[in-house]
C-alpha cells in the first residue's frame, strides 16, 4: 500500500440507500468527494435527484436511483440498474430508515405498542436493508472485495424512553452486520457498522424538542452535539482501504455520550454551581 492514498476511492461504485437527507445524502458528499461514483438510492425520487443534480466539479459522479427498500422487486431493480450502468458494487452504505414525525411519535414503550408501527419499522429499518445487501453481495463476491457500512444508532445500545420498535430493528441492525462480516469475510468483503447519537440531522431537529436537545449536549463529552457530516466521514473511513482490516464492528459516533458513567453528568452539574450554592 506504499506511495497509495488509501483513503482514494476514485472508480469506486457505491449505493447509498436513503441519500436523499440527513446522513445519507451528506455520506453522498463523502464519497463523491472521494472519487467515488454515487448512487443516491432513494423512494423519494425527486429529492434523490435533487441531490444527485448539485455541482460537484472534480468529484465523482452521482446520480439518482428509485429504491422502496421495503419491495424485493425495487431493491432487485435498483441493484441491477447500478451494475449495468457501471459495472459493479464496490460499496453499500444502507441507511435508509423510517424517521418519519408522524410514524416515531407512534414508537412508544411496549406496553402501549402498535403492531403495524413495529412492523412498518421493520419492514424498512432491518428486513430493508437485508433485502438491499443480498441483492448488492453478488456483485462483491464476483469481485472479491467490498465494503457494507450499515447505519445502526445508540438506540440499539442502551435504553431510551421510547422508540422501542426502531431501537429493537437496529438491534437487528447489528446482528446482521456481525452475521454478513462473518460469512463473506474470507470472500473479500467486509460489514460494519456506524452508531450515531446526538446527531443533528432533519429528523433529529423536527422529532426532539428543544429542551431535550438541550439535555443530550449536556450529557454529551464534547462541546456540541454533531452534524450528519460527522457520522458521513466515518463512513467514508470504513469505505476506505484505510479499512481494509477492520470488519464486524459496530462503531459508536455519539461524541462519547454512552462512554461515560450515568452519575457523571449530575456530578458535572453540581461542581458547576457556585461553592456558596453547593455548600
Amino acid at each position: 500500500m506504499e506511495g497509495r492514498n488509501t483513503s482514494d476511492l476514485t472508480g469506486r461504485v457505491a449505493v447509498v440507500t436513503g441519500g436523499a437527507s440527513g446522513i445519507g445524502a451528506a455520506t453522498v458528499e463523502a464519497l463523491a468527494a472521494r472519487g467515488a461514483h454515487v448512487a443516491v438510492a432513494d423512494v423519494r425520487v425527486d429529492v434523490a435527484e435533487a441531490v444527485a443534480a448539485r455541482d460537484r466539479p472534480g468529484q465523482g459522479s452521482v446520480f439518482a436511483v428509485a429504491l422502496d427498500v421495503r419491495d424485493e422487486g425495487s431493491v432487485a431493480a435498483a441493484v441491477g440498474k447500478v451494475i449495468d450502468e457501471l459495472g459493479r458494487v464496490d460499496v453499500l452504505v444502507n441507511s435508509a430508515a423510517l424517521t418519519d414525525p408522524a410514524h416515531q411519535a407512534r414508537d412508544g414503550a411496549v406496553a402501549s405498542a402498535e403492531l403495524e408501527v413495529w412492523e412498518q419499522t421493520f419492514a424498512v429499518d432491518l428486513h430493508g436493508l437485508m433485502l438491499v445487501c443480498k441483492h448488492a453481495l453478488p456483485s462483491m463476491i464476483a469481485t472479491g472485495c467490498g465494503s457494507i457500512v450499515n447505519i445502526s444508532s445508540n438506540s440499539s445500545l442502551a435504553g431510551d424512553l421510547g422508540l422501542a420498535a426502531y431501537a429493537s430493528a437496529k438491534a437487528g441492525v447489528n446482528s446482521l452486520t456481525l452475521s454478513i462480516a462473518t460469512s463473506y469475510g474470507k470472500q473479500g468483503i467486509r460489514c460494519n457498522a456506524v452508531s450515531p447519537g446526538g446527531i443533528r440531522g432533519p429528523s433529529f431537529r423536527t422529532i426532539i424538542p428543544q429542551e431535550v436537545q438541550d439535555v443530550m449536549e449536556r450529557n454529551c463529552l464534547l462541546p456540541s452535539l454533531g452534524e450528519p457530516e460527522d457520522v458521513a466521514s466515518v463512513i467514508a473511513f470504513l469505505a476506505s482501504d484505510e479499512a481494509r482490516f477492520i470488519t464486524g464492528q459496530v462503531l459508536r459516533v455519539d461524541g462519547g455520550m454512552l462512554s461515560q458513567l450515568i452519575h457523571v453528568p449530575s456530578v458535572r452539574a453540581i461542581q458547576a454551581q457556585p461553592a456558596e450554592e453547593v455548600s
